[in-house]
């Protein structure tokens, strides 16, 4: 209880300056900004499906920045959850899928691409579940090749709506970025293949 004549201190300013108030464990901010990616992705696609390319730009920017924001305020206000480490790679992926899938059904980028990236997420999946169902047990680690692939594949989505949405002439770049994302995404691929692998190995070894 507040002494008399005390001034009681504004809640956000409680919660700001104390990353451990509590909080309900899903409703952070974080995760909402994770989740906002989520909203997002059918807006993203109802501008592309319209035509607006420049519109669906700018959303698309908007959850880029989000990506970016949801993991830097986790770790400075504490508060990183499971939940949010769940969400976080579902959130990317229907954003990315949602609208690589209009840009390859539009020709705006390769229909390979997609089906890489298909791919590369069905193997990834497969071997995290093929793991839980032998040992009853997994813990989500992303590896740095990991998350280059996801940033390259936002840069690289957001620099063909630029160019084909604002006309700012973007094109030489889009080879390049192409080029790049699909090598991480096949050598990050590759990389958890050999973890899951090696986990495996390591875990038969010790029963």
């Amino acid at each position: 209880m507040c002494s008399p004549g005390a001034t009681r201190a504004p809640a956000s300013a409680i919660f700001f300056a104390n990353p451990h108030f509590p909080t309900p464990a899903v409703l952070t901010l974080p995760n909402l900004l994770t989740a906002s990616r989520l909203i997002l992705a059918p807006f993203v696609a109802w501008r592309l499906a319209l035509h607006d390319v420049e519109g669906a730009f700018w959303l698309f920017v908007v959850a880029a920045i989000t990506d970016l924001l949801d993991g830097w305020l986790a770790r400075l206000l504490n508060q990183k959850s499971d939940f949010g480490a769940l969400l976080d790679p579902i959130a990317d992926k229907v954003m990315l899928l949602t609208t690589l899938s209009f840009l390859a059904l539009t020709g705006l980028l390769p229909m390979w691409l997609l089906g890489l990236v298909l791919l590369r997420d069905t193997v990834i999946l497969g071997g995290a579940l093929a793991y839980r169902r032998l040992t009853g047990g997994l813990k989500i680690t992303p590896i740095f090749s990991g998350k280059l692939t996801i940033a390259l594949e936002f840069v690289l989505v957001s620099w063909v709506l630029a160019e084909d949405g604002l006309s700012l002439g973007l094109a030489w770049g889009i080879q390049p970025l192409l080029l790049l994302t699909t090598s991480v995404g096949i050598y990050s691929g590759l990389r958890y293949v050999w973890l899951w692998s090696s986990r495996t190995v390591a875990y038969l070894r010790g029963r």
